[in-house]
């Protein structure tokens, strides 16, 4: 299937993707050598980047291809890390080049001319930003290529997964995807800690303040428009000991409830019988590009009710304050 490409901010974008469990320093490595080829980078914490090589090819006289070999020698030569790039015209086809090229490292171009029709013969989960359970419902209807997806009136496919996200998924399959590459070096994670006046037990009063912790850094993602892959809880207790576990999210998130759910289900791992707490911290790992992750779509009105109601509680925050609105079990009056 052919079809017409309609990108409307085509440009030459690299996506990196670097071994999965790179060490941070192996990933500032990286990311060092990307910002040698153009000073136009944007970290994807922990594993992958995305840099604008438009004027990095007048600047360097060569191909995309051809700075993508560059990029990938200098990397394995000089730390011994392999990294597979992807090079097209938006940062959808650079991000799926990307994945379609094997392990352990290389580079895949896709032409701005080539593009729609190279997309059109791929599985539709290959299409970067269609999730597992995006895919799984598009093939129950049929949908098993990009170029299916592509064919498709939007209100059919938002039908079938929700109104945003399928406007999203139709304009991207179609090549649509005006966003840039903005420059950024996101933190790869994200802490908050409460400190206990007096030492508790869990109950009560460490149950609010854990809640305490969820909204505030879930409120922290989201104005930094990250999503956390991982949760790690940190218990400090009276007399010194620490207890840490960290579990991964089912996927990215910076929602409230799919952080305190993760959050409730590492504090009751804890096993705490009479440890008396001191201190709770509460770390995102993992940190990712919120742009970057697939909204699912949910049939639970009552979640939606609540996405809904975070957004405004996020407004009020940015408007009177960190601390002008949140959950009532998290209030604590003045003594």
């Amino acid at each position: 299937m052919s079809m017409e490409w309609t990108g409307r901010r085509p440009g030459v974008v690299m996506h990196v993707r670097c071994p999965d469990r790179l060490p941070e320093e192996g990933y500032r490595q990286v990311l060092e050598q990307m910002a040698e080829l153009s000073p136009v980078v944007q970290a994807l914490p922990p594993t992958a980047a995305l840099v604008d090589l438009r004027g990095a090819l007048r600047y360097h006289g060569a191909t995309a291809a051809h700075l993508g070999d560059v990029l990938r020698l200098r990397t394995v030569s000089r730390y011994g890390i392999d990294v597979r790039v992807g090079i097209g015209p938006t940062i959808t086809v650079a991000a799926t080049a990307s994945a379609q090229v094997p392990h352990p490292g290389g580079v895949l171009a896709v032409d701005q001319a080539d593009a729609a029709d190279w997309l059109a013969l791929l599985d539709v989960e290959d299409l970067h930003g269609i999730g597992p359970r995006h895919a799984a419902t598009l093939k129950r209807y049929g949908v098993d290529r990009i170029g299916l997806l592509a064919a498709l009136p939007p209100a059919t496919v938002q039908r079938m997964l929700g109104g945003k996200t399928g406007r999203i998924a139709v304009d991207r399959a179609r090549g649509i995807d005006p966003r840039t590459v903005t420059p950024r070096r996101q933190p790869a994670s994200a802490t908050v800690r409460h400190r206990f006046p007096h030492d508790v037990l869990d109950g009560a009063p460490a149950r609010s303040a854990l809640l305490g912790l969820v909204v505030q850094l879930g409120a922290e993602l989201r104005r930094r428009e990250q999503a956390a892959r991982a949760l790690t809880l940190t218990l400090s207790f009276a007399g010194g000991p620490k207890w840490e576990k960290t579990r991964r999210m089912v996927e990215p998130s910076a929602h409230e409830d799919d952080l305190r759910l993760l959050t409730y289900q590492l504090m009751d791992a804890a096993g705490l019988q009479r440890g008396r707490l001191t201190g709770l911290a509460l770390r995102g790992e993992d940190l990712v590009d919120a742009q970057l992750v697939a909204e699912q779509l949910s049939l639970d009105a009552a979640r939606q009710a609540r996405l809904v109601a975070e957004s405004a509680a996020d407004r009020i925050r940015a408007r009177f304050g960190p601390d002008a609105i949140g959950p009532a079990a998290t209030y604590r009056p003045a003594s």
